[in-house]
């Protein structure tokens, strides 16, 4: 079993829709393409990705999706998370990513 794991530092921004607003970060490019070669076989619906993310002592399971307009894949960050970690828009954190395989 290989343990795909991962930290980066982005900036969090928001992605609003008609019916709701999201918050996300961006993964870098380069680890987003590294992401997609060795996943391709754990890849669900809309090509995502499952995860285990951390910022600062909070941890929580999402999924990664890939975005064609940042050419990358994109996180979302919890509500639950944003407010345990006094973070939101224009906030740079830095993330663990784990991929269970």
């Amino acid at each position: 079993m290989i343990d795909l794991g991962f930290s980066f530092t982005s900036e969090i921004w928001l992605w609003q829709a008609e019916k709701g607003a999201w918050h996300f970060v961006a993964l870098p490019v380069e680890m987003s393409e590294d992401i997609k070669a060795f996943t391709q076989h754990l890849a669900r619906g809309f090509r995502s990705v499952k995860v285990e993310a951390q910022i600062g002592e909070t941890a929580w399971k999402t999924s990664i999706f890939p975005s064609k307009a940042r050419s990358a894949y994109i996180l979302p960050i919890k509500k639950s998370v944003r407010l345990s970690e006094d973070i939101g828009v224009g906030s740079s954190v830095t993330i663990a990513l784990r991929i269970p395989t």
